[in-house]
């Protein structure tokens, strides 16, 4: 592929690239694991087999393998020196209110350009030792919105942004959550930048156009086009190409948007907008088709904007974010639900009294079909929620009252 920069000044073509994201859907975790085996994970010849035993064999997944929409290393829960946890993310639940869908507008191909151009110079491109990802602008005096596993490759506390009229500014890292890959820095000795105007990502309907913008490949400024293929996905992250820490539970990032907007390695971080040229998702993380593979297929994933402005709003003001566990690991049962592999002592699953073995078929009133239903359903709430868990011991239909703790 040729070089165009002399051509273009905001096309950088950046070499290389790091392992990949990638999904394990069968192994979902609710909260903090057992150590050292992680649970959920078939017991391996040759490996001591845990107190509880070796765990149920779960059904063979049935998703593909997801890679981070970033040419960064991507760090999650998989990559040295990460910080602890898995990831959590999901839409805040309705609690009883009717919402009222708005879909926007319908638009002709004349018309995206304007949108295009209106949103642009509020994405920049975030450029760290190892790679470069995207960013959104949250404010005229230089906070930007990015992903965790952008800053994560950083050697420092700094990255550098590159904004749409080509200026530079280095930034510091005020503040990350590895559980919703979400992250902000703030550019120095800068002023009257065009922030971001966030839409109601609640609002959007399956089948809305939508926009992508970031910098693919270090190609600054690119747009792709495409509608919303789906809502609430949950998604199983790794790193490719780097062994599995059997410590750490898979990392799980659940409430996702699903866009068949094509989404590269680089746009990880940037702006997915809807036709009124708001920002409703954060892009994060992209399908692929198979082993050695990691360019668009039409499925990628984005934050929602509803959950990333508030995280965003937390780690601007130095607070802490919260996320709810169950602890429990889980499988999905041969018969539908999810099936508890390990419960973690102290947590609100133990205290509940769930046991390793149970079968969880409904939280609240969310029908549990597999072990990704639980973990957006866990998600969907809030620390301190009392919430009526529905299972089978034995074949015996029982129900148990937790309490949704912090994630430690």
């Amino acid at each position: 592929v040729p070089d165009h920069r002399s051509a273009h000044p905001r096309r950088r073509r950046r070499g290389g690239g790091v392992p990949p994201l990638i999904v394990r859907p069968e192994r979902s975790s609710c909260g903090p694991a057992y150590q050292p085996h992680h649970p959920g994970q078939p017991h391996l010849p040759g490996q001591p087999v845990p107190p509880w035993g070796p765990a149920p064999a779960a059904r063979p997944s049935r998703a593909g393998k997801f890679v981070g929409a970033g040419a960064l290393v991507l760090a999650l829960m998989f990559g040295s020196g990460v910080a602890g946890g898995a990831l959590a993310l999901a839409l805040d639940g309705d609690g009883g209110v009717t919402r009222t869908y708005s879909a926007a507008p319908v638009l002709n191909s004349a018309d995206l350009p304007k949108i295009a151009a209106a949103v642009q110079d509020s994405v920049v491109s975030i450029i760290t030792d190892n790679g470069e990802g995207s960013g959104v602008i949250l404010s005229a005096d230089g906070y930007v919105l990015t992903n965790n596993h952008v800053v994560a490759s950083a050697s420092g506390d700094t990255v550098k942004v590159v904004f749409a009229d080509g200026k530079t500014a280095q930034a510091k890292i005020v503040g990350t959550d590895p559980k919703t890959d979400l992250a902000v820095v703030k550019a120095g000795g800068v002023s009257g930048l065009k922030a971001a105007k966030f839409g109601d990502s609640d609002g959007m309907q399956v089948g809305d156009q939508v926009l992508a913008l970031g910098s693919p490949l270090g190609l600054q400024g690119s747009v792709t086009a495409g509608i919303l293929s789906a809502r609430d996905r949950t998604i199983q992250a790794g790193s490719e190409g780097q062994q599995q820490d059997p410590q750490r539970a898979a990392s799980s990032i659940s409430g996702l948007l699903q866009t068949d907007a094509p989404i590269n390695p680089g746009n990880s971080g940037g702006a997915l907008v809807n036709t009124r040229g708001e920002v409703i998702g954060i892009n994060t993380a992209i399908a692929t088709a198979g082993q050695g593979s990691n360019g668009n297929i039409g499925v990628g994933f984005a934050i929602p904007s509803n959950k990333a402005k508030d995280v965003a709003e937390k780690l601007q003001r130095g607070e802490k974010v919260s996320h709810p566990s169950l602890g429990v690991s889980v499988n999905a049962a041969e018969d539908g639900g999810a099936l508890v592999a390990a419960v973690t002592p102290g947590s609100a699953a133990e205290k509940a009294g769930l046991q390793r073995g149970d079968v969880i078929t409904k939280f609240g009133d969310k029908v549990i079909n597999d072990s990704n239903d639980l973990v957006g359903a866990v998600q969907s709430g809030k620390v301190g929620d009392r919430v009526e868990v529905q299972f089978k011991r034995n074949g015996s239909a029982q129900t148990a009252t937790v309490t949704l703790a912090e994630t430690s």
